[in-house]
């Protein structure tokens, strides 16, 4: 399956789900650690926040909410559209081609989204959101990882499209890509009640 092909099938698997992702919580570790990682924004001066994989806007009205200059961008027409509605700005847009210049964001933000890139595909993603956020700037990076990497397509039988392409790293593996591109200042992970466990880093991208 080709790039373009897996990221047809999220933009319509997605854009049928929109409503229920809307509807669904956010787990109370992950918005402990976003609280924590905009105070640290906050602390260190940053304003401009690029959100990767916005969905319909869950985590970029918390960013907008606490003051921050927000900007979210999502593959689904439909995330962008519900972000828009509620005031951010939202592109649509792919992770390994962004539509804004070198240097342009003091931070970036992404949750449950480079897990759709495949692992030939990582570093073009990687590259590409650390070409528009400027040197040194903080990254937050969220995936289900698991004691051993896999790639797969995950029918999950909801009715919303098609199945989903996933590609689950190990703790090692990540760090070792992260670190590619920076110093992984905080790294922790925790269980979630799932078969996976979710994997948090703040990635502070290298300033050469």
């Amino acid at each position: 399956m080709s790039r373009a092909e897996r990221e047809q099938d999220l933009i319509t698997y997605y854009s049928n789900e929109i409503q229920a992702r809307v509807e669904r919580d956010l787990p109370e570790p992950r918005i402990a650690r976003r609280t924590a990682y905009l105070e640290q924004l906050r602390a260190e001066g940053r304003d401009t926040v690029l959100e990767l994989g916005c969905g319909p806007g869950r985590d970029g009205e918390a960013i907008a909410a606490a003051g921050f200059s927000y900007t979210g961008v999502d593959l689904s027409p439909a995330g962008v559209d519900a972000c828009r509605e509620l005031g951010l700005r939202a592109e649509v847009a792919s992770v390994v081609d962004l539509p804004f210049d070198d240097a342009t964001f003091d931070a970036g933000w992404t949750m449950s989204t480079l897990l759709h890139v495949a692992d030939e595909d990582l570093d073009q993603a990687l590259q590409e959101i650390i070409r528009v956020l400027r040197p040194g700037a903080p990254l937050a990076v969220g995936l289900w990882g698991d004691v051993s990497a896999h790639e797969h397509v995950w029918e999950d039988g909801k009715g919303y499209g098609p199945g989903r392409f996933f590609s689950i790293r190990s703790d090692e593996g990540l760090r070792e890509v992260l670190g590619r591109y920076g110093a992984v200042e905080e790294w922790m992970t925790w269980d979630d009640d799932r078969v996976l466990h979710y994997q948090w880093a703040v990635l502070r991208v290298s300033a050469s």
